[in-house]
């Protein structure tokens, strides 16, 4: 029997988005570092300020990103109606996505742990404020990704600390599919009602920045990863009904460009009344995302270069392996004064050890996280499988291959994309007060698409995808 492939894989991608989570990814990559105890990353956080040590927002910028680009991928199959097997497809090809580099990472740093708790006598055995527990039912929780559920801080909630996000990702995409009935519905509010209600849900998270300087008290963890996906799943119900012509496009990337600048300077403007206040410029994460999925120039050209969409398409990767990477180099400081001193070589080993996430990250992109999930994909339990339809226009297909865009007719303008499936990530990291230094781990990463009305095959290049 003729099986079809995922949905999600007939997407077209969207560039700029895929661009997007490369920067994200690596604010919180740089995010962390500056906990180092190192003179001159002392030096460089002084010298840019909230701009770096606001890193931990990368986490929920990829939860925006993360419910744009499901919402794009799924919310037109899962919406009109809660179906069972639809929705196991939908959790497959999520656990495919996230699982095999993940259980990877968790296992090498899992050995590493469980070595410093055994031979540390039962001392710290990571460069957490609150010790994970070192037992097997903690692994069995983090081997299934629950490790946060049922707690309402994510402090030692994990062994390799950003993956706490993944968690909280991962709660996101079971609950998706009953929640997709509730916003298919929503598809067809007036657009201003539609963009009020994603500033109403980064509200929460921008108050606390504004009235505590952080995004930190109990269950914040939930709200962030509920508001921040909700909000960008309601951003793709504005995008997907805004006409694309030459006019709109030039409109999006000006948007696209002065949000860009807005979170920068907000930032920067925010530390002025306070520390960690100008967190409260999350509220433009779901407008910055929105613009760059019709843009075609400025920043939206930029990102979609063929260097940020592979560093985009890698970012899981390196958000999955940058703290394992650190606390070896952390621990090693405590060892050898060397590493720590005032000294060129000193700088040089650390900065080393920052530039090599990248192409470690690489590595885990190419040899585990992409031919995985292409594994996983393609051992789609039998009861999940689906008859091939004449609706489906393709013939028998290895469910992890990609399968042509049909590009509609008619010239197409621009360079950018203007929507595509970027599949998610977790996209996570590091939070606590911006004065804190005390190094924290957290990172903090179908059916019918029609998201403009002039369609978006158009304006996309086939890819793989990057998102989610």
């Amino acid at each position: 029997m003729t099986i079809t492939a995922p949905r999600e894989t007939r997407q077209p991608e969207v560039r700029a988005l895929t661009g997007l989570r490369i920067v994200a990814a690596a604010w919180v990559v740089v995010f962390h570092f500056h906990f180092t105890a190192l003179g001159g990353v002392a030096d460089v956080v002084a010298a840019t300020g909230p701009i770096l040590t606001a890193g931990s927002l990368g986490v929920d910028m990829f939860f925006v990103l993360s419910g744009f680009v499901i919402a794009y991928t799924y919310l037109d199959v899962l919406g009109p109606r809660l179906r069972a097997r639809a929705a196991g497809r939908f959790v497959w090809a999520r656990a495919a996505r996230l699982w095999p580099a993940y259980v990877v990472v968790l296992t090498l740093f899992g050995a590493w742990v469980i070595a410093r708790h055994v031979l540390g006598g039962g001392g710290p055995v990571a460069f957490q404020a609150v010790q994970p527990d070192v037992t097997v039912g903690a692994w069995v929780r983090q081997l299934l990704l629950v490790q946060l559920w049922d707690r309402p801080y994510f402090d030692g909630a994990s062994w390799v600390g950003p993956t706490w996000s993944i968690s909280a990702e991962w709660l996101a995409y079971l609950l998706f599919p009953p929640a997709a009935l509730f916003f298919h519905r929503l598809r067809r509010l007036p657009r201003p009602v539609l963009a009020l209600g994603t500033v109403a849900l980064m509200a929460p998270i921008a108050a606390s920045y504004l009235v505590i300087g952080s995004p930190y008290f109990p269950w914040s963890w939930l709200v962030r990863i509920l508001c921040g996906f909700g909000a960008g799943v309601l951003v793709f119900l504005v995008v997907r009904r805004i006409r694309a012509t030459t006019r709109t496009r030039w409109v999006a990337s000006r948007i696209a460009d002065a949000s860009a600048v807005l979170i920068v300077v907000g930032l920067c403007v925010g530390e002025l009344a306070g520390p960690g206040r100008g967190g409260a410029v999350i509220v433009l994460f779901p407008v910055l995302v929105g613009a760059l999925a019709i843009a075609d120039g400025g920043l939206a050209r930029l990102l979609s270069t063929r260097a940020f969409g592979y560093g985009g398409r890698a970012s899981y990767s390196l958000y999955l392996v940058h703290i394992p990477m650190f606390e070896v180099y952390w621990l090693a400081m405590a060892y050898f004064p060397t590493l720590t001193g005032p000294t060129v070589v000193a700088h040089v080993i650390g900065g080393l050890v920052l530039l090599a996430t990248f192409p470690v990250a690489a590595l885990l992109h190419r040899v585990v996280e992409v031919p995985g999930s292409r594994a996983v994909r393609s051992h789609l339990p039998s009861f999940l499988r689906e008859p091939l339809t004449t609706r489906d226009h393709s013939t028998t297909r290895d469910p992890g291959t990609t399968p042509p865009v049909r590009p509609s007719s008619g010239p197409s303008r621009g360079r950018g994309p203007l929507l595509g499936a970027v599949p998610p990530m977790p996209r996570p990291v590091t939070y606590g007060p911006p004065q804190q230094r005390t190094p924290r781990h957290a990172a903090g990463t179908v059916g019918r698409p029609a998201l403009v009305s002039s369609g978006v095959a158009r304006h996309a290049r086939r890819g793989p995808g990057a998102i989610a």
